[in-house]
């Protein structure tokens, strides 16, 4: 085991393999103390040869993490055969020599990359679009470290924790933004890159509300819709090889699975999870999606023990911490999946990008915000139903003061002229989409060595369902109704009509009943990472479960555990 939660609950002794990411550091370079693959005046790479790329001219170096998806129409772009042994990087040097920044528009994948041009000695820093990849950077010293992972750069940072960043997840369970936990580490933000010596900013793609034709019906929508689904689906499948899809037997993940198997040449292997005969779980409806779409179905059955005792190596693999319940899962079915296939797709971004059900609590404060006196923020905050309401108790008197006033990283998106649901639908994409679940599937999928993909958050998809009336999205009371629409032809009808349920991670049952005692040790040590910043007052009503109306104290647990573990890793990592 790799830690023993159940004996202690500090990590200085980790055995955790940290996966190695590349690394570029810019600035001062005297006395560097790493290996690098190439190196100037100002820049050094450290990475493999299959994430470095020199262009023709050998005036740019490209670095970094890419997978595109329109990897063909790019080289026929460029005049190279299909059949050259060409890797992204190579392609992206090629692009950038001929076309520069503008470059940038025709990429279409998931990306982090720096670029340097060694004859301006100007560095660019990227991001894709929609954020499925990520990269960090330092803000102090002379030297600027780069890379994909933070704990790559964790020699190069201090402890000091950002207040701002730790405010925030606690009220969403991630941490929202270009601000990562670390006071001195940034993240590129998705669709921006940015030039240094001057840091400027630039913005290559925005999410916007672009409804063109209010007046086409719904079935219009959807066979777009349709048409747009196969495409990127067609292109995420590996060749010739089997692929791999979770499914929970939602709608987003069903219709994921469905369009596979009507468009794959090779094996389609579904996986899905529940947690043992004491709670409920999903899969009637996946099993029926799966003997439906006659994949190769596994079902992975998750203890309790295995939440707790994975949450220190499924924390080191996340960059900031993320407090949803679902991390270990995902790592877990990560592993199973990795058996069978290389790839594996999931339905993540539906909700986002159609209309699910998390919009409801701020359309209804819409409503009847003017009786109860909740502004727009407020709502807002509290529809994550973690710990907005908790904070002034929660956190130490001087560090909420200290933070009170602070302004937050939704406003702009909140208060801005888009329709209201399109507001809620581009905060869902531009923050949870990027700092949440696609960090979480980037992360966990590559520690279980699979590539994984998400379909539904295809650049592509986003920018179309930023084009459909909102009442095609939620129409009346019915969530994602042109998405429904688009596959209804695949799909059971059961599967298209049934209500949104999620995947519901009993971490209430497993507080209550076989965590506790570990949960105390490790929360209301006075020696604690937390105990700094966190009244552990409050955390022990919680951990009685006392005033739980609402049976929410279970994830509000599951966020802090998930925090203090994350803290306790990553200084073991610095210490290494």
């Amino acid at each position: 085991m790799l830690f023993n939660l159940f004996k202690t609950p500090k990590f200085t002794n980790s055995t955790l393999e940290i996966i190695p990411s590349w690394c570029v550091a810019y600035g001062k370079l005297d006395n560097l103390r790493v290996d690098f693959i190439w190196q100037d005046e100002k820049l050094a790479v450290m990475s493999t040869p299959a994430q470095f790329a020199l262009s023709p001219t050998e005036r740019f170096i490209v670095v970094g993490d890419i997978w595109l998806s329109n990897r063909a129409e790019l080289l026929q772009k460029l005049a190279i055969n299909i059949n050259d042994n060409v890797n992204d990087q190579q392609i992206i040097a090629q692009l950038w020599e001929k076309y520069n920044s503008e470059s940038l528009t025709l990429l279409v994948g998931m990306f982090g990359l720096v670029i340097w041009d060694r004859k301006q000695q100007s560095l660019y820093l990227f991001r894709d679009a929609i954020g499925s990849r990520t990269l960090y950077y330092t803000t102090t010293n002379l030297t600027c470290w780069i890379a994909p992972k933070l704990t790559t750069l964790a020699p190069y940072r201090t402890n000091n924790l950002d207040l701002i960043a730790l405010r925030d997840y606690l009220y969403c369970a991630f941490v929202p933004g270009e601000r990562t936990l670390w006071q001195d580490v940034r993240e590129i933000r998705p669709g921006t890159f940015i030039e240094m010596p001057s840091n400027k900013v630039y913005h290559y793609w925005q999410l916007k509300e672009q409804i063109i034709d209010k007046n086409q019906p719904l079935e219009s929508y959807s066979q777009r819709l349709r048409s747009l689904l196969e495409q990127v689906v067609k292109e995420y499948l590996p060749a010739h090889q089997p692929v791999g899809v979770f499914l929970s037997g939602g709608l987003d993940s069903s219709s994921i699975t469905a369009l596979a198997a009507k468009l794959h040449n090779a094996p389609v292997h579904t996986y899905s999870i529940h947690f043992g005969t004491e709670t409920p779980n999903e899969l009637e409806f996946s099993s029926l999606v799966a003997q439906h779409c006659q994949t190769q179905h596994h079902i992975l059955e998750i203890t309790f023990q295995e939440m707790w005792e994975l949450l220190p190596e499924t924390m080191l693999y996340l960059d900031d911490p993320i407090g949803d319940p679902l991390t270990v899962p995902n790592l877990l079915i990560g592993k199973l999946a990795r058996k069978n296939v290389q790839t594996i797709l999931n339905g993540e971004g539906g909700d986002p990008c159609f209309g699910g059900p998390k919009n409801q609590p701020m359309l209804i404060n819409s409503l009847y915000g003017s009786i109860n006196n909740q502004d727009s923020l407020q709502a807002y905050l509290i529809s994550f139903q973690k710990c907005a309401l908790d904070l002034p108790q929660l956190l130490k008197p001087d560090i909420y003061q200290s933070l009170k006033n602070e302004s937050s990283v939704f406003s702009a998106d909140l208060n801005s002229d888009a329709n209201y649901l399109n507001r809620l639908m581009s905060l869902n994409i531009k923050f949870k989409g990027a700092d949440q679940i696609l960090t979480k599937v980037n992360n966990l999928t590559q520690a279980a060595n699979l590539q994984g993909l998400s379909p539904l958050f295809d650049q592509r998809i986003v920018d179309f369902s930023m084009q459909i009336p909102p009442e095609y999205k939620l129409s009346g009371v019915e969530e994602k109704a042109v998405l429904k629409k688009a596959v209804s032809d695949i799909l059971p009808d059961t599967i298209i009509h049934r209500p949104k349920s999620g995947m519901m991670v009993p971490v209430q049952l497993g507080f209550r009943k076989y965590w506790q005692k570990e949960a105390r040790k490790l929360l209301l040590n006075r020696n604690s990472e937390i105990s700094a910043y966190i009244n552990q007052d409050i955390l022990r009503n919680w951990l009685d479960f006392q005033g739980d109306i609402w049976g929410r104290y279970g994830v509000k647990l599951w966020l802090l555990v998930s925090l203090e573990i994350w803290l306790q890793v990553n200084k073991s990592v610095l210490k290494k």
